[in-house]
């Protein structure tokens, strides 16, 4: 476990706590390591809502069919981000989303119910957990903001660029790579893949973008052209 620490002392959970109570905590709070592999659930929607996953490899991908099996991508998480508290706080029963894995992925599991109650040994580290659970549920409405702004785009073309221009201003350059394949970008976006790659093409022939995969490099785009 401690192979991984470097992982964790990244996810905002675990901000402030030192190595020393990061070792005790393991076990205070249940941590199971798991591999899963590219596909396959770490959650599925009805399960029970009890655990926090943490990502220490690969990525997952938060999603939700709706009655005629239409998936929405809600979010896509890479190593040291977490997901599953924001139910297991709520205290739902069951999961109202799944959790799939993007790619092989390794991912440690935590009880929640033991996160939020304090322990026979009065870990010290209990309330600085809370509060961090608390800023990470804030910074994660702030991300659904982000997408709803996506969202609230009229044509695919703009829902694109304003997605690629969040990356490139987040990554700080105008060359990056999208933390997903092109299927569960189109996904994400609430688009056709279809209508989504003919975009693309007609931007890398407009000499705006350059791509290839999941990489891109932004040559000057005016999202209002």
């Amino acid at each position: 476990m401690e192979k991984y620490f470097s992982i964790l002392f990244q996810c905002p959970l675990f901000h402030g706590i030192g190595q020393e109570d990061l070792k005790a905590m393991m076990a205070c709070l249940g941590a199971k390591l798991i591999a899963v592999p590219k596909g396959d659930p770490v959650f599925l929607e009805g399960d029970p809502a009890q655990l926090v996953g943490v990502i220490l490899s690969g990525n997952v991908q938060v999603v939700q069919d709706d009655y005629y099996g239409n998936r929405s991508v809600l979010s896509i998480l890479q190593p040291g981000e977490s997901f599953g508290e924001a139910f297991s706080c709520a205290g739902l029963e069951s999961m109202p989303v799944s959790v799939f894995a993007g790619k092989d992925s390794e991912v440690l599991l935590l009880n929640c119910r033991r996160i939020l109650t304090m322990c026979s040994h009065t870990c010290h580290f209990h309330s600085l957990l809370i509060q961090n659970i608390l800023k990470g549920l804030a910074q994660k409405n702030l991300a659904f903001t982000q997408k709803v702004r996506y969202m609230s785009q009229k044509t695919t073309k703009e829902k694109l660029l304003a997605y690629l221009l969040d990356q490139a201003k987040q990554q700080g350059s105008a060359e990056f790579v999208i933390p997903c394949e092109r299927q569960a970008l189109a996904d994400y976006l609430g688009v056709e893949r279809t209508a989504m790659s003919a975009e693309i093409s007609k931007l890398k022939k407009a000499g705006l973008l350059d791509t290839k995969g999941s990489w891109f490099c932004l040559k000057q785009i005016d999202p209002n052209d």
